[in-house]
């Protein structure tokens, strides 16, 4: 059995094994202890759970609560020149995925019409429509481009603010307030000052939206009277963030995956069919939104250990997506592989409310690439795409791209 982990310097995180694949340290752990205990700087024992089955349990266990309010306690949020953060964050009226149940079922439940399979079916056709009109736009610019500027972002962006009602041209201030909240070592006033300014925006906007509601979600929320207005904003804040950022990273990250395994690119090109367990596939491959955190509130045993009431719990999709008892060859890019099982999305719970949408995104966004640039590839060395190691939600800053001749 190995020891505790010390983490001197917040966790082990980093992807040094490569773009795509988990922290060399992270996946010997899981090889050899799932669940495995940690010591954060402050000198509390907390837990690391990072095999498939432990992780999918975990999560479907509501023991281990989401509740930022009473825990967890001992996250270290770095800042330069200001000790850790290590106290209770206060509940957020609205972020219902730091809540537990019923408060947490309370709020999801009125979202879950606006986001079954049926509706989002329904919603493909024009996905596919914007996907299209993104790329007759790209087509026309004189390579090498930004694939996240000009397509990677566009399309998961113009996506959401069409569902929620947030006006596409606003998108210069919020999406700005939206990446300095997900960077991580950013000073906590600078932090605050963003999250502060989206959430001012999206105030105004939800109380316009009660007082004349139009043909949207954000208005079919604002009409429910047993909302306040600050869980408008809360939920707001939620959808559009977490509607494009894992999206936009999917998209970005996963194209230089493809672009990197051509022979992967050849079969999806060769084999439409294919697209729909290769989007489950590049999920499970890139887990761009990898590290959770849960809070035990009694004592639970897991994978053969023993968590203690009041632990901080960290949770990672990334290596659990890679956990060699679950899938076979692992760290292999295989577009025919069935990955159903996949955590990209989550489990239990809090699984992704908007997960359907996220495939019909992907689906038309990666089968809209290998089909209309065949000859798509990078017009950078691979290590020197900027890879977003400082941002909460993994991916690529840029993915600068070429190509020879567009298909007919």
């Amino acid at each position: 059995m190995s020891r505790t982990v010390p983490v001197p310097n917040g966790l082990p995180m980093e992807r040094d094994a490569g773009p795509f694949d988990p922290p060399r340290r992270i996946s010997a752990l899981r090889d050899a202890r799932p669940v495995s205990p940690l010591l954060f700087p402050d000198g509390h024992q907390g837990w690391l759970v990072t095999g498939h089955e432990e992780v999918r349990q975990l999560m479907a266990d509501t023991r281990f609560s989401s509740r930022l309010d009473i825990g967890p306690l001992h996250i270290p949020y770095e800042v330069p020149g200001m000790p850790p953060v290590t106290e209770p964050s206060p509940q957020i009226p609205g972020m219902f995925i730091t809540m537990d149940p019923p408060d947490h079922g309370r709020l999801r439940r009125k979202l879950i019409g606006a986001f079954t399979v049926k509706r989002m079916k329904t919603l493909e056709e024009h996905i596919v429509a914007l996907a299209e009109r993104q790329l007759d736009a790209m087509e026309r610019l004189t390579p090498p481009v930004d694939l996240v500027k000009e397509f990677a972002l566009p399309l998961p962006l113009l996506v959401i603010c069409e569902m929620l009602g947030v006006p596409y041209e606003d998108r210069g201030g919020f999406q700005k307030d939206s990446a300095t909240f997900m960077e991580k070592d950013v000073a906590i006033d600078e932090k605050m000052a963003a999250y502060n300014g989206l959430t001012t925006y999206l105030s105004e906007l939800v109380t316009r939206k009660r007082e004349t509601p139009d043909d949207d979600l954000l208005s079919d929320l604002a009409r429910q009277d047993d909302l306040t207005v600050d869980e408008l904003v809360g939920i707001a804040f939620l959808l559009l963030i977490a509607g494009h950022e894992t999206t936009v990273n999917q998209l970005g990250l996963g194209t230089f995956a493809l672009l990197e395994n051509p022979g992967q690119a050849a079969e999806l090109r060769a084999d439409p069919e294919l697209m729909p367990d290769a989007v489950e596939e590049i999920m499970r491959y890139l887990s761009v939104a990898d590290i959770f955190y849960r809070y035990a509130t009694e004592d639970i045993e897991l994978g053969g250990e023993t968590i203690p009431e009041g632990s901080t719990v960290v949770v990672s999709l990334l290596a659990a997506n890679r956990d060699p008892r679950r899938f076979d060859d692992p760290d292999a890019l295989d577009v025919r592989r069935r990955a159903r099982g996949q955590l990209g999305f989550g489990h239990g719970v809090h699984q992704c409310l908007g997960q359907q949408l996220a495939r019909i995104e992907m689906r038309a966004g990666f089968d809209g690439l290998l089909r209309r640039f065949p000859t798509l590839r990078l017009a950078v060395p691979a290590d020197e795409v900027r890879l977003r190691t400082d941002m909460n939600i993994y991916g690529v800053h840029e993915l600068p791209v070429t190509w020879t001749q567009p298909a007919p």
